[in-house]
Formats: C-alpha cells, sequence, structure tokens
C-alpha cells in the first residue's frame, strides 16, 4: 500500500508540473486545483448514470447554441431542437440524431415548454430573444444553461432574476471564463492585494464590424422573419441581419460592448467583488456607416468604481488579438489590473505579471478564496442535481450584462452618467435621460405577455 501512494503521489506531481508548464499558471496554484477538484468531486452528487439522463431542449440552433448543446450532451440526452429558422432546426435535427434517436423539431419554443420530459434548455438565440425564453422556461420549472449576455436590457435583467427565483431554477449564463483557472487565478491574487491597491483597470476587446450599405431581399424559405425580429422594430430583410451579424445591430444587441464584452466585465467584477460602477461615459472612435451596421466598430468607455478604481475599456484592431500582450500597454483581447505594486495580464491564452514573484508566490492558507469550477458546463449540470447555483448564477449574469448595457446607454447618449447600483437607476444630471434607456418599447405580440 506505501509503495501504491508513492507512485499516486509521484504521478500527481507530474500531472499538475505538466499542467502548470503548458498553461503558464504557477506550480502551487495547479496543485491546489487539482487538489480541490478532486475533493470536489468527491462529495459532489454524482451525475446522472446512463439511464438516468435528464432531458435537454436545445432553442436556438446556431453555432454557438449547438456548441452549447454539444457539451450539454455529455450529461443528458437532446430531446428537442428550436429554432425560427427551419433550416437550422432540422441541421440540429441532423447534428443530434445519435443512435437512432431523432429530436423532434419546433418552431415555437413555447411548445418545447409544454414536454414533461424535457428538463433542461440550452439557450442560444440572438441577444434580443434572450429575456423571454428564458422567462418562458424558468416559469416552465426548466432548469436553464443561458447565453451571454443575459439580457438586451438592463430592465429585462430584472425581470429574468425575478422569473428564476421565484421558480426555484437553476440557471447558469454562459460566462465561460469563470470556469477557466487563469482568470479565477487573476481574481483572486486582487482580491488579496497581490498587486497592492489596485488602481485601474485595462480592458481590451475585438473591433465590431464596420460594412453598409446594406439592401433588403427576399426573406429566405423557411425562415419566419417576424418571429425572429421578436420585440424589436418591423424591418425589411436584410442578410446581414441575421444569424451571427445580429450582434453588430443596437436593435438585436450591442456590438463589441456585449460580445466580448459581458466576458471581461464579468471578470473585472469578479475581481473587485462589487456589483457596478458608480459612473460612466463612452465615446465613438470609429462610427457606423450610413445604412449599415448600426453599433460602432470601435469605442473608448471610462468607469469608476466605489472602490477608486479607473476602468477603460477599449476596442483593439490589431489582426492578432487572440492572445498575449503586443505593448506595454497590453493591447490585445484582455484585462490587466494595475495596482500600486504592479500589473497583472490575463485571457484565454496566458497569465503574465509585471513581476514573476506576483504569481509564483503561494497566497496563504487564510486567503480569500473564489468559488472553483474547472468545467463551465459539468458545473451547470452538477448544480441541476445539487440545487445549488453554479458559478454563473442569474444575479452574476444579470450585473455583468449591465455594465456593458451602461456602455451602451452612454455611447448612444454622447454624455457621462452617474449609476446608483443598489438602487439600478441613473442619479444625477442627467438621469432622467439614461433611466429612460433603462428598458425598450417591446413590439407587440412579442411583449412580456407573449410568455406570460
Amino acid at each position: 500500500m506505501k509503495k501504491l501512494f508513492h507512485i499516486t503521489r509521484r504521478s500527481f506531481l507530474a500531472r499538475c508540473t505538466a499542467t502548470a508548464a503548458a498553461t503558464g499558471l504557477p506550480l502551487w496554484f495547479v496543485q491546489e486545483q487539482l487538489t480541490g477538484a478532486a475533493e470536489t468531486a468527491a462529495s459532489q452528487p454524482k451525475l446522472p448514470s446512463p439511464n438516468d439522463r435528464p432531458g435537454i431542449a436545445l432553442i436556438g440552433c446556431g453555432g454557438q447554441g449547438s456548441g452549447d448543446a454539444r457539451n450539454a450532451s455529455n450529461y443528458g440526452e437532446i430531446l428537442a431542437v428550436c429554432d425560427v429558422d427551419d433550416n437550422s432546426a432540422r441541421a440540429a435535427v441532423k447534428q443530434f440524431t445519435t443512435d437512432g434517436k431523432t429530436p423532434d423539431k419546433y418552431n415555437d419554443f413555447r411548445k418545447v415548454m409544454e414536454r414533461d420530459d424535457v428538463h433542461i434548455i440550452v439557450q442560444g438565440t440572438p441577444d434580443h430573444w434572450h429575456t423571454l425564453v428564458n422567462m418562458a422556461a424558468a416559469k416552465a420549472k426548466k432548469d436553464i444553461y443561458g447565453e451571454k449576455p443575459l439580457t438586451l436590457t438592463i430592465d429585462e435583467g430584472k425581470h429574468v432574476v425575478k422569473a428564476v427565483r421565484e421558480n426555484r431554477v437553476v440557471f447558469q449564463t454562459g460566462t465561460q471564463q469563470r470556469s477557466d483557472s487563469r482568470f479565477h487565478l487573476a481574481c483572486e491574487l486582487v482580491r488579496n492585494g497581490r498587486l497592492g491597491k489596485l488602481q485601474a483597470v485595462n480592458v481590451f476587446v475585438p473591433a465590431g464590424l464596420r460594412a453598409g450599405p446594406f439592401h433588403s431581399v427576399p426573406v429566405p424559405a423557411g425562415l419566419n422573419w417576424d418571429f425572429w425580429q421578436g420585440q424589436t422594430p418591423n424591418v425589411d430583410y436584410e442578410k446581414e441581419r441575421c444569424h451571427v451579424m445580429f450582434r453588430w445591430w443596437f436593435d438585436y444587441a450591442g456590438g463589441p460592448v456585449t460580445d466580448w464584452g459581458a466576458h471581461h466585465n464579468d471578470i473585472v467584477r469578479w475581481g473587485m467583488g462589487l456589483d457596478g460602477p458608480v459612473d460612466v461615459e463612452a465615446k465613438v472612435v470609429t462610427g457606423p456607416i450610413p445604412g449599415g451596421y448600426t453599433t460602432p466598430s470601435e469605442f473608448e468607455a471610462t468607469l469608476h468604481w466605489a472602490n477608486g478604481v479607473r476602468q477603460v475599456m477599449k476596442t483593439t484592431t490589431d489582426e492578432t488579438w487572440g492572445g498575449g500582450i503586443i505593448n506595454e500597454n497590453g493591447q490585445r483581447n484582455g484585462i490587466k489590473f494595475i495596482g500600486t505594486d504592479g500589473w497583472l495580464w490575463v485571457n484565454r491564452d496566458e497569465i503574465t505579471a509585471s513581476d514573476k514573484e506576483l504569481l509564483h508566490a503561494p497566497l496563504p492558507s487564510n486567503a480569500i478564496r473564489l468559488e472553483v469550477s474547472h468545467n463551465h458546463m459539468r458545473n451547470f449540470f452538477e448544480c441541476v442535481r445539487s440545487r445549488q447555483d453554479p458559478i454563473s448564477n442569474i444575479e452574476g449574469g444579470h450585473r455583468s450584462a449591465s455594465v456593458g448595457h451602461l456602455i451602451v446607454i452612454a455611447l448612444r447618449s454622447g454624455r457621462k452618467f452617474q449609476w446608483d447600483p443598489e438602487q439600478e437607476i441613473f442619479v444625477g444630471d442627467g438621469a432622467e435621460t439614461g433611466n429612460a434607456q433603462l428598458a425598450r418599447e417591446m413590439r407587440k405580440p412579442y411583449d412580456y405577455s407573449f410568455v406570460a
């Protein structure tokens, strides 16, 4: 037995060393994470057996939704797919047909909610449909994995939080960077004062698309264009509005602010432990082309937080923005935390610091520890079993999305606003202008009564 323990321990250390080398994470942190993961796995309810797997329905069968459903299929059975574009729905049926089992196809998500054998909704629709789908699922007592950003407006977030909590369903927001060890380490170091007093946070996101003018064309066969538009103003069909390109229109999303920004602002909040900023201003750097996409491709926003931190969020047009630092300002896709004792840069590819010791010196045993998840989808399914909140719970998804919505309001208004994160309203000069944009008019019949 002693020899077996020695081999197991040696294998564990070898695995830790290999993981540290591959990820750039410090060895002490990798050891903590892998040890904690093993302990958590032992204490968590077991995931379903092949004969006890929850029924899953995918709503929104585009690339992101289908990718989420593929991950979810490791833990349950895809029983239904739904999309207002029948071509996408049929493609999803084909994709998720396994072992002779074919998921049912729908074009109205409300019909999916009527099924007793569907326990979980994977929601991958465009942003302007997130709220109504999530609310319908919550009212039907379905647990939900919902894509980011949580909502199209701040007011919608309040409705979704209320629906989720009143119906006691489990909700995981698709801000999966919370399940990434690099971001976890960065936030724990910041929370524990490793950088000294935090002074600033710089957030860089890829620039959005800038193109146009576009022209209306016939609606493709199989697409219910009126249903796809939902709550937004009714306009002629332009192929550049639909599917992946929806994110570059203010009608349906928020451009780069709420695309990558939803991920990075979530990490900014996690690192500081605060709900939201106290003021915001933003400017358009490169504006849209008339008749084309309506969200600016480049912008810069400045936010101040109650702890005195100044956050700057801006776009970069660097074509190799996928990872790393390209100059002393850290201008790529990622987050730079700056304190009195140094800086720390993190994105999905790496974590670096002004001094290696900022990373490699272990945290003390009494340090602040943040919740741990090593796999975002698995964390959701574990919580479905335990009925606990997942790592990106509904309130967190709402608060992080709200940061982006505040920036969008400032961009579209062209002025600075003061924000009360506790009351979730604008205060001070210009408050009336800002508060008028916390919600949008919803085109009937696609308002809240659509899922009543």
